[in-house]
């Protein structure tokens, strides 16, 4: 068995006898709990409410949890010595990168599959089926965030505030970017300055909020290639984040 395989079976090992599990179970318990409380005051589409509370906190809670188990991990392994302990055996630093990459990647594909399966008390199989599949690219490409910010800051809550920030900005740079022209905004130079920066800072992150979207258990699956466009651009960015790990992880010296 290759290396990189190997060391993704002991990450993925580590992932499920750390907390990661018991706090993803009482995450969807609270979803579950909140959403429920809802139904009870809500007064008009309380089906749909629910479904839309419950997708929105799971997938920011998948996202948080997972970041934080991946940056609090790598920076342990790297306080520990255990990282240069790896790579003074037989194994070559892409090949860490990538088994790390992978083992953390399962684990997210694990959340998106236990995420999704409650979802289906308000949606059809079929709208749940392709929000899942988002998701789980959505966490690989923040698996591929938080390692990259890991093994670069060596410290955890650095990394994890460039992760949220990240993502954050992911989800609301399209939004920004309405408000910035905006009817009521007045055309000047400056205006048209700020305008072009936020342009230019939405060409540089992900479009997270065209990605595992809510609507999609309400009202029906998308279209195939709205869909695809959406997940395309997770799997596009989550790859240029790991090559940019990998270029920075082999230049550093440890």
């Amino acid at each position: 068995m290759p290396a990189s395989l190997l060391l993704a079976r002991a990450t993925l090992l580590e992932a499920r006898r750390s907390g990661l599990p018991w706090l993803a179970l009482g995450l969807l318990a609270a979803a579950l709990g909140l959403a429920v409380f809802l139904s009870q005051v809500a007064v008009t589409e309380s089906r749909e409410l629910q479904a839309a509370f419950a997708a929105a906190l799971l997938r920011a809670g998948a996202a948080f949890l997972l970041a934080t188990h991946v940056a609090t991990s790598l920076v342990r392994e790297a306080n520990d010595k255990v990282l240069e302990l790896a790579l003074a055996l037989p194994l070559s630093r892409s090949e860490y990168y990538l088994g790390k990459l992978a083992g953390y990647g399962a684990a997210g594909l694990g959340l998106a599959l236990v995420f999704s399966l409650p979802l289906l008390l308000w949606s059809g199989p079929a709208g749940v089926a392709l929000w899942g599949a988002s998701l789980a690219l959505e966490l690989l490409l923040v698996c591929a965030a938080s390692l990259f910010f890991a093994l670069t800051l060596a410290q955890v809550v650095p990394a994890l505030a460039a992760v949220a920030g990240l993502y954050l900005l992911g989800r609301a740079i399209a939004s920004i970017q309405l408000l910035a022209r905006g009817p009521l905004v007045e055309e000047n130079w400056l205006q048209w300055l700020s305008r072009g920066a936020v342009d230019a800072v939405a060409l540089l992150l992900p479009r997270l909020d065209a990605a595992t979207k809510s609507e999609w258990l309400l009202y029906g699956p998308p279209s195939a290639a709205e869909y695809g466009m959406s997940v395309a651009g997770l799997v596009v960015y989550a790859a240029l984040l790991a090559a940019a790990g990998m270029f920075d992880f082999h230049r550093r010296n440890l």
